[in-house]
This record gives structure tokens, sequence and C-alpha cells, in this order.
């Protein structure tokens, strides 16, 4: 049985998790400190609630669903969109895409990419750099990016995005059934 006293954020993950928000190991250490110490007990009573409680060992944590509101739905394009044009841009410079914690995204950075991009952005109703920074904004409140001064970093939880990203960018491996089709 869960002694629920012992849980002392309970209430406060789960407020921030429903709202589709991601719980970083570096941003909320307290929190993740509380997690990870009670995952057991967390993931139980999220689970008998119907909830599916991820904990990436890369150091975020989130709500696994499949359901999106619509407003959630157009932030997730416009982040995806964003994402993968800048890590688009940094590998074309030569960057590591796995070291992306350390990029700092400043006024500059967005201006290229706009200016690299601008007819994808549109398409997507990205029609000016304040629009980028309005996504990046709206990403903050979601536990993808954080702001320090005016200069965006990328927090954990974008390895989700790599992930996708990675997983696009494989080579499609044609089924053996296929290939045996093929050949007959």
């Amino acid at each position: 049985m869960i002694d629920l006293s012992t849980l002392s954020s309970l209430d406060e993950l789960f407020k921030q998790f429903n709202s589709g928000t991601h719980l970083n190991r570096l941003k909320d250490t307290e929190l993740w400190v509380e997690l990870e110490n009670n995952q057991e007990a967390y993931q139980s009573i999220y689970t008998a609630l119907g909830y599916t409680l991820v904990l990436d060992g890369r150091g975020f944590a989130y709500f696994k669903t499949d359901q999106g509101t619509s407003n959630t739905g157009k932030l997730t394009r416009r982040l995806a969109l964003l994402l993968m044009l800048l890590f688009e841009f940094q590998a074309d410079r030569g960057i590591n895409l796995f070291q992306f914690q350390q990029w700092r995204i400043d006024d500059e950075l967005i201006t290229n990419i706009w200016q690299n991009y601008k007819t994808i952005l549109e398409a997507e109703e990205l029609n000016d750099v304040s629009a980028i920074k309005d996504t990046f904004d709206s990403a903050i409140r979601i536990g993808f990016i954080e702001n320090d001064s005016g200069v965006y970093a990328l927090l954990p939880a974008v390895h989700r995005y790599l992930d996708l990203f990675e997983e696009l960018a494989q080579p499609e491996i044609p089924d053996e059934t296929e290939s045996k089709e093929e050949v007959l």
C-alpha cells in the first residue's frame, strides 16, 4: 500500500504533467529528486488514474498521451518544425546535435533560421522572428526551452523531438515478405 503522505509533490507533479509540461532534471531539481526517489509510487498512482508517467533517463519526465488540444497540436507542430530547422541548420554548420543543451539560441541564430527557412516557416504562419520567439516562449511553459536574459536554451525534453527526427531520417527497411515477392 502506498502512503500518500510521503508523496509531498503529488498534487504539484500531477498539475504539471496533466497540463502537458515536461519536468526537467536540470531545471526542476527539487521536484525531480522527489519523483526519482518515489518513482514506483508515483507511477502506480498515475497508472491507477489512467495516466502513463514516463521518466526518461536523459533527464525529463512527462505524461505520455495520444490526445492533445488543438492549441497543443498547433504548438507541437510549430515547435517540431522550428526544432527540425534548428537541428538542420546546426548540422550544416558541423555542430554536434547531441550537445543541443549547450547551444545558446540568441537573436542572431533566430534571425539566421528565419532567413534560411522563411518560406517553410511562413507556411506554418511563423511570419517573422517575433513569431519564432513566441513559439519558443510557449515551449518554455511546457518544459522544452528556457530563457535567460533573452537567450534561449534547449532542455533535455527536446530529446523527444531529436529521437523522432532520427527515426524519420532512417532509411526504410523493406519487409522480408515484400523482398521475396519482388524477386518472384
